[in-house]
């Protein structure tokens, strides 16, 4: 699973923790990605988008609708 950005292809920066006595160890900063259904293009679409891209307006989230007791006697 990749930890990428579908939208700004945003991924995971590396670098170092250093401590007090300035050992250096290698660490990862990754994104904050959330699973959304999204439209996108004008399609509806499962994606990973940052909440960056999210919070900027660049995908819409697509509307959650009601479940009426007649669509979850059908679904299960």
């Amino acid at each position: 699973m990749s930890k990428r950005c579908e939208i700004c292809d945003k991924g995971p920066l590396v670098g170092n923790n250093v401590s007090h006595a300035n050992n250096k160890t290698r660490r990862r900063w990754i994104p904050n990605l959330k699973k959304l259904r999204v439209v996108y293009k004008g399609a509806v679409k499962t994606m990973k988008v940052c909440t960056r891209c999210l919070k900027a307006g660049k995908v819409v989230k697509v509307p959650v609708t009601p479940r009426t007791a007649q669509t979850a006697k059908a679904s299960g």
